[in-house]
């Protein structure tokens, strides 16, 4: 199993590795080595845009902006490395020293610590990689269920049999995953406030009723979608509603 998942894992990182090799990425590479910090974090956004993603893209172009002292843009790239790859554990580091930055300290409620394990536990592979686990164990569920009929034994049929259930499930319960893991990566229900100070109005209106004012580089998550407005939730529960411009979604 731990052999298989080795072999998807590096098949599938052929793609970042084949980016990651580009010249472009190697002018930033230079650009940042060099102090120039604006100029690399430029060439990382046209990596993105025109070659596609990595999280080691993200992660470089998220260190350029916070060596140009552009929280909000640091901690949106941060994120996003981290949403394609949860265990980048360099990215969650360098999150966490340039949310000390960030002015708004807002506590973030805890949810139930099952609930904690299960995300985490979820985000261990991409969709791809949870995809070809289901599938290679519904492939494993068939042989075995074909020893379950033509076995020689009934202890070996009953065995088989046993088996076969087992890593059924393991196969819906990795399709399921592969699922989440997609619906986590097309919809992007989080956002970083990207403006210096925003007002949070009560209602999607300039002339709304001010609730509070956020800082660059805040959290969030996207409730919904009114116009130019977008409703809020902050990790205390705090609701409200901001201009669209002044957000950006991970």
């Amino acid at each position: 199993m731990k052999r298989l998942i080795l072999i998807l894992s590096v098949i599938l990182s052929f793609g970042t590795l084949a980016i990651a090799q580009s010249a472009d990425v190697k002018q930033a590479n230079s650009l940042y080595s060099n102090g120039n910090y604006a100029d690399a974090a430029k060439l990382y956004e046209k990596v993105l845009s025109t070659k596609g993603v990595a999280p080691e893209l993200y992660f470089n172009l998220g260190n350029a902006y916070y060596k140009s002292n552009e929280i909000g843009h640091s901690i949106l790239n941060y994120e996003r490395a981290l949403r394609l790859l949860p265990t980048f554990d360099d990215a969650r580091y360098n999150l966490e020293i340039a949310q000390l930055k960030v002015v708004d300290n807002v506590y973030q409620n805890q949810s139930f610590f099952i609930g904690r394990w299960a995300d985490g536990f979820v985000k261990i592979f991409n969709s791809n990689q949870w995809f070809w686990i289901s599938l290679s164990m519904f492939l494993i569920s068939l042989i075995l269920i074909f020893i379950f009929i033509f076995g020689s034994s009934r202890h070996i049929r009953k065995l088989a049999f046993y088996f076969a259930g087992i890593v059924l499930g393991i196969s819906l319960l990795s399709f399921v995953f592969s699922g989440i893991r997609k619906d986590q990566l097309l919809n992007h229900r989080d956002a970083i406030i990207m403006s210096g100070v925003v007002s949070v109005k009560g209602s999607p209106d300039k002339s709304g009723t001010e609730l509070f004012q956020l800082h660059e580089g805040t959290k969030v998550s996207i409730k919904s979608t009114l116009g130019n407005w977008t409703e809020i939730k902050l990790g205390n529960g705090n609701i409200g509603w901001v201009e669209q411009e002044n957000i950006e979604r991970i």
